[in-house]
């Protein structure tokens, strides 16, 4: 791994994430906005539920799509693809029934799949993780626009926070319990990665780097499990420019959304949070929202 010398800056600070959606998840995950239909998709993953908010008229929808779920991507067919414990699928949001694509890891009922987006040619990545989280059994994959699954890396605890820049060249990526967001040079001709180096550590006590947001500035947006706060860096010198505290230990992911992309989703969990501090953090597994002041990455939809 590459050193780096880190540097924080803590004076630029947003005010608080606003209370959006009051779900009270156990384990809210994978925020991603639907430019087609202006709505924002994510999912609980142990609930095993898809959910959908309108913001423009404030609904809200469900579906159960029974299995653990990871998560959740638009399509250029106007279906969706999750990844699941069982793989990945189709999700059709008109009838909410799921059909299979491929299950790259049959042989592994103990695993699952978590975080995952797709890249600038509109592959999907996401990888899988133990659901007792325990041990490094992970493995990175690339779901191609034919259904083909391709291996991309292994030994991965908690994979999490994938992203690119603006010129697709580089990617992150990150593998929580590592706490480190680490950097590979892409092709996005081919989809190859290379050259994995650290390009951000997290330091704060008891925060773990978990989904992240790439804006049009090429900084990056980080949600701080355990630490409060989703915070913004800049990929190339280490140094956090920006905090948004959030009311929520467990901030999980996050993602730009709305018809100019300047507002930033939130989603959080109440996983494993004793009821001594949940009186503490009421809010917790919520989604929030807040408006920090420069504009996101257009998201890409699955090509297949």
């Amino acid at each position: 791994m590459e050193d780096i010398t880190y540097r924080s800056c803590m004076d630029t600070n947003l005010e608080e994430a606003e209370l959006l959606i009051e779900s009270s998840s156990p384990l809210g995950e994978g925020p991603i906005w639907d430019p087609k239909r202006q709505v924002l998709w994510w999912v609980d993953i142990l609930e095993g539920l898809v959910h959908c908010h309108d913001p423009a008229n404030g609904s809200n929808r469900s579906w159960s799509v029974g299995q653990l779920i990871g998560t959740i991507v638009t399509s250029e067919n106007n279906r969706l693809v999750i990844a699941a414990d069982k793989g990945f699928h189709w999700f059709d949001p008109e009838t909410g029934n799921t059909e299979l694509i491929v299950d790259p890891e049959p042989n592994k009922p103990e695993n699952r799949f978590n975080d995952g987006k797709c890249d600038p040619s509109g592959r999907l990545w996401a990888g899988t993780m133990a659901i007792n989280e325990e041990g490094n059994s992970g493995t990175l994959y690339c779901l191609h626009p034919n259904g083909k699954a391709e291996t991309k890396e292994v030994g991965y605890a908690i994979p999490n926070g994938i992203v690119w820049n603006d010129n697709a060249t580089i990617m992150y990526h990150i593998d929580s319990p590592t706490r480190r967001v680490d950097a590979w040079d892409y092709e996005n001709a081919t989809g190859n990665i290379s050259n994995r180096r650290t390009v951000f550590q997290v330091t704060q006590e008891g925060a773990f780097p978990d989904g992240m947001a790439m804006d049009v500035e090429g900084k990056i947006w980080l949600a701080l499990w355990g630490g409060w706060a989703v915070i913004r860096f800049d990929p190339v010198t280490g140094e956090e420019l920006t905090r948004i505290p959030v009311p929520v230990s467990r901030t999980s992911a996050c993602a730009f959304g709305s018809p100019n992309l300047d507002t930033l989703y939130i989603t959080t969990a109440k996983k494993d949070i004793t009821p001594e501090d949940l009186e503490k953090e009421p809010m917790a597994g919520c989604v929030f929202k807040s408006h920090p002041g420069v504009c996101g990455q257009a998201p890409v939809a699955f090509a297949g």
